[in-house]
């Protein structure tokens, strides 16, 4: 008996006819991205592939996430729970997980009137942290946006064009886009500093997506930053 089979044979399929839920989360920010179903067949693929498969309930074959949208979702890690008949994938998700074109399935709040309130400081933790987790998807959304259009047609599209024309180009964009927001700071001009502060991250993004750096490496190194001295970390360079 190899390796996979021997994993196949702790997971229990007898529950739903054969089936078990498979969660994707992102192997990064933690997100989760989606519910499926898997039968055997589909969770042996998945291992062996290295790329989510699931079981369709509803047209009753096995189907492969990204197929056709080109979304796939590569496996970082495995996990199944402590009754072996349901699984947890830790997933690479490229672009958006879910059909309507969000990043995730879960993107339908229920109302915070139907939850039982805490106390008001405990809500207002709450809304710093949705605040925070909704400018980090839209900072990632838009990185994923750039990065897809690599290879596209320049004629059709401006970050295509940036993209093709290279380091230097992109470069002399954010040089001009650096010196837009000094000029604007030194102006006062608040609104022209957030319309120019915007194109400047958009530039940083596009040197990113081009650089091949993953978004996620820059979460990672502000993260390691947390609680350090500026001059300390400096001195650690």
């Amino acid at each position: 008996m190899n390796e996979v089979d021997s994993f196949l044979k702790q997971i229990d399929f007898s529950k739903l006819d054969g089936l078990i839920p498979a969660v994707a989360q992102d192997y990064f920010s933690g997100e989760v991205l989606m519910l499926a179903f898997m039968n055997e067949e589909a969770l042996e693929k998945t291992v062996e592939t290295g790329v989510a498969h699931y079981f369709s309930r509803s047209r009753h074959k096995l189907w492969k996430k990204g197929e056709t949208s080109g979304n796939i979702q590569s496996i970082k890690e495995i996990f199944f729970d402590c009754d072996s008949d349901s699984i947890l994938l830790k997933v690479v998700q490229k672009g958006a997980a879910c059909h309507t074109g969000h990043r995730t399935c879960f993107y339908s709040k229920v109302s915070n009137s139907l939850i039982a309130k805490n106390n008001s400081r405990n809500q207002d933790e709450r809304r710093i942290g949705d605040n925070d987790k909704e400018l980090f998807y839209s900072l990632k959304l838009l990185y994923d946006i750039v990065a897809s259009r690599k290879g596209a047609d320049p004629n059709k599209s401006y970050v295509a064009r940036l993209l093709n024309a290279g380091a230097e180009k992109i470069g002399k964009k954010l040089q001009e886009e650096s010196l837009e927001v000094i000029l604007s700071v030194i102006d006062g001009d608040k609104d022209k500093i957030v319309y120019e502060l915007a194109d400047l991250i958009f530039f940083y993004i596009v040197m990113l997506a081009y650089s091949e750096v993953d978004f996620f490496a820059i979460i990672n190194e502000l993260k390691r930053r947390e609680g350090i001295s500026g001059l300390d970390e400096k001195k650690s360079r």
